[in-house]
């Protein structure tokens, strides 16, 4: 089987990308992260994002698989086609970041969660069926997908690139936990610090460079340009 290493580098490098986007934004999942790790201490909330990440990936397959139906748009040479799909994916994600700037974290804070830590299973748990109570994230990942044109390109033959599709994927859950290790590292050490105006905060910035991001791929993609 022949690996394209440059479709690897690709795939590996927007599902990064995809994975932290994704992961990002301090909705009802990051403000319990981060209050089990202010209150149970770092690997606790760490564990709850990977039970997030665990969810983040499903969607991301779910959205991949769904969005196979649209893949003769990038393999089609025809450059308004992939304009099209480009334009839409920048709309979608600059919606996002303006939702995103918009929320109000005190509006999403969980139930606290008590004096018992339960197990590293039972955190990863909640994390996960948390994370999966929200199937509108699959909007999130199509705008992402959309955007940085996701959906790997069939060979000549008909047949998908299994290996360089896989790395992808498995990128987007190391961009989702390399998030998830970033955050709770710098919660545990700010501690003292944090308050709902952190993370209102934290929320204003993260929308901001989304919306930066989706504008500038916006102005890249009319005027025949690449990101990247």
């Amino acid at each position: 089987m022949e690996i394209d290493p440059v479709l690897t580098l690709d795939s590996i490098f927007k599902g990064l990308i995809i994975g932290i986007v994704a992961s990002a934004p301090m909705g009802p999942v990051g403000v319990l992260i981060i209050q089990r790790t202010l209150n149970k201490g770092r690997w606790y909330g760490f564990i709850t994002g990977v039970g997030a990440a665990i969810s983040d990936i499903i969607y991301a397959l779910l959205t991949g698989f769904g969005m196979s139906f649209i893949s003769f748009i990038i393999d089609d040479p025809s450059p308004t086609k992939k304009m099209i799909l480009q334009l839409g994916g920048s709309v979608m994600l600059f919606a996002f970041g303006l939702y995103t700037y918009k929320s109000k974290p005190q509006t999403n804070l969980p139930h606290k969660t008590g004096n018992k830590k339960g197990s590293f299973f039972q955190n990863g748990l909640t994390g996960l069926l948390l994370t999966l109570s929200n199937p509108l994230i699959i909007f999130l990942f199509l705008a992402l997908f959309a955007r940085f044109q996701f959906i790997i390109p069939v060979k000549e033959d008909g047949l998908y690139h299994p290996v360089e599709q896989t790395l992808g994927y498995l990128a987007i859950l190391g961009g989702a936990l390399g998030w998830w290790v970033g955050i709770t590292y710098t919660i545990n050490k700010v501690r003292t610090r944090i308050t709902v105006n952190t993370i209102w905060m934290l929320n204003h910035v993260i929308g901001i460079v989304v919306m930066v991001i989706s504008v500038l791929s916006l102005l890249f993609t009319i005027t025949g340009r690449t990101l990247y």
